[in-house]
């Protein structure tokens, strides 16, 4: 493989944990690839919250703004491109883009987020991250007082109504099915006066993105301003999985303390690796997968 096309480290992803695992390696002086695509999952969420010092920004300003910082340092490249295949080979481990280019590194950071799968619903994706939404901690503030569903069943939904509870009073699940709950979550939804709907939903109906109705299968309306939605994901890169790392039971990329995979010289950080989805954790563990990374390769030399 050519010198230039191999580097200490390879980061496949792009966004905040992929970034900020970049800048923690760029000032340690290690020569790094961020592989990106440019498509994240937030990609339509106007603003973006609980993250101090940001709190408000959009997801783009933020992103923008962390790219053009770690760009400053003269270690660091960009290939703006997907990521396709990675393979272990002898002196570390290699990564295939669509376009064919093949880049070699000592360590890889797989950053690569998740895909929600949002169902196929008149209006889902119109309003999602903007009015449909899955994070009282991301957005719920914004919604605070106001008519609220939550689309979900069993554990997660009664997980998030809980959460919802703190910020209004007028909750009502939908389980587009059956409930599932244990008699003493039933009573406790009971208690706090949170109604629990069954019929499947037919459409959702908005105003430039901002949830107005909610269509049931029967042809009964609800009026909502907000909608949580806890739905299924995948991972938006099966490169992980293909080289060998250990999954959770949730279809995260298992990692311990210290963002470190099942296989060694991998490491994942950001939404593919934990249930926290947010700006601010995903800097966080990116900062700590650098961190451990340096610290690795450094042991490894010495």
């Amino acid at each position: 493989m050519k010198q230039e096309n191999t580097f200490d480290v390879i980061i496949v992803g792009g966004s905040y944990a992929g970034l900020s695992a970049a800048m923690s390696l760029g000032r340690s002086l290690r020569k790094v690839l961020i592989i990106d695509n440019e498509k994240p999952c937030n990609i339509q969420t106007p603003h973006s919250h609980n993250f101090l010092t940001q709190d408000g920004k959009t997801p783009k300003e933020i992103s923008n703004l962390a790219r053009e910082q770690v760009k400053k340092y003269s270690t660091i490249e960009f290939c703006n491109g997907l990521a396709t295949e990675g393979k272990k080979v002898e002196n570390g481990f290699e990564i295939r883009t669509k376009r064919g280019e093949i880049f070699g590194a000592q360590k890889l950071i797989f950053a690569t987020g998740i895909v929600d799968e949002i169902p196929d619903i008149g209006g889902f994706w119109d309003c999602w991250g903007i009015s449909l939404i899955h994070c009282p901690y991301c957005h719920g503030y914004e919604f605070g007082s106001k008519e609220t569903g939550i689309i979900a069943n069993g554990e997660r939904a009664f997980h998030m109504a809980l959460l919802v509870s703190n910020l209004t009073d007028k909750i009502t699940i939908l389980t587009r099915g059956k409930a599932d709950f244990t008699e003493e979550q039933s009573q406790k939804l009971n208690q706090n006066s949170i109604e629990v709907i069954e019929t499947e939903i037919r459409e959702l109906l908005h105003h430039n993105r901002y949830v107005e109705k909610l269509i049931l299968a029967d042809g009964k309306e609800l009026n909502f301003e907000a909608v949580y939605g806890a739905f299924p994901f995948r991972q938006h890169s099966d490169i992980p999985k293909s080289l060998g790392c250990e999954m959770t039971e949730t279809g995260h990329v298992k990692t311990d303390q210290f963002q470190k995979t099942s296989m060694a010289g991998i490491y994942a950080c950001g939404d593919n690796s934990s249930p926290m989805r947010s700006v601010a954790n995903a800097v966080y563990a990116g900062n700590l997968a650098g961190a451990m990374v340096n610290a690795e390769l450094t042991k490894e030399s010495f």
